[in-house]
């Protein structure tokens, strides 16, 4: 079952308005906040117009790389309701979450079953557990299957290039995280393809939903 969505990468106000008034709007919103390699980084500056924004009943993610004090520092007084961490050790994870008061995202980069199981490690400080692809920026894919270790209590998230067409696929109860396949190029969304993956994803959950019901 998937239990809400997350779109990442969003980084100008006219894709997060669209977003923010959809009829089938996202639960969460990352934006890249200090990986400047990706063609989704957002500016301070940005960040601070962005997350001003009015924005409802949907969270905001800062997705960070490793984060040092100066940029948990620069951030600490925007809005947002979780810090996604990425090649962040445990202890460091809940020294961020302490002291900034924040809900966390461990992100797990997953290649193989190794890397799956490294979530024991992160149960205990995290608020969700985000499995994703190598490679980050780069949307590579995995095999989810690999995930079925996974203690069912743990709160997942799952990303790494998922499509729409995807979507009957993913058989765990999770949240899923998309950005590349909303766009037209590198780091620009597509208000029509994020349309068509939102609609796409509210009739499948409620076909689902009324099988479930019609069933008990």
């Amino acid at each position: 079952m998937i239990q809400g969505l997350k779109v990442c990468g969003i980084k100008d106000i006219a894709t997060l308005k669209y977003l923010i008034n959809h009829s089938y709007r996202p639960k969460f919103i990352g934006f890249i906040t200090n990986y400047k390699k990706s063609k989704r980084f957002v500016d301070l500056k940005s960040l601070r117009i962005l997350t001003s924004l009015n924005r409802g009943d949907i969270k905001f993610v800062s997705v960070l790389v490793n984060p040092d004090d100066k940029i948990l520092e620069n951030i600490k007084n925007l809005k947002f309701e979780y810090y996604q961490l990425y090649d962040t050790t445990p202890s460091r994870t809940l020294y961020i979450k302490k002291k900034y008061k924040v809900k966390i995202i461990s992100a797990l980069t997953i290649e193989k079953i190794d890397d799956v199981m490294k979530y024991k490690n992160y149960k205990k400080v995290s608020d969700i557990i985000l499995f994703d692809g190598k490679g980050y920026e780069k949307s590579i894919a995995f095999d989810h299957n690999l995930l079925k270790k996974v203690e069912k209590s743990i709160t997942k998230m799952v990303a790494g290039n998922i499509k729409k067409s995807d979507i009957p696929n993913i058989k765990l109860k999770c949240y899923i995280d998309v950005s590349g396949s909303l766009e037209i190029k590198k780091g620009i969304k597509s208000k029509k393809k994020i349309n068509l993956f939102l609609n796409y994803l509210n009739k499948y959950e409620n076909k689902k939903r009324h099988t479930i019901n019609r069933s008990t």
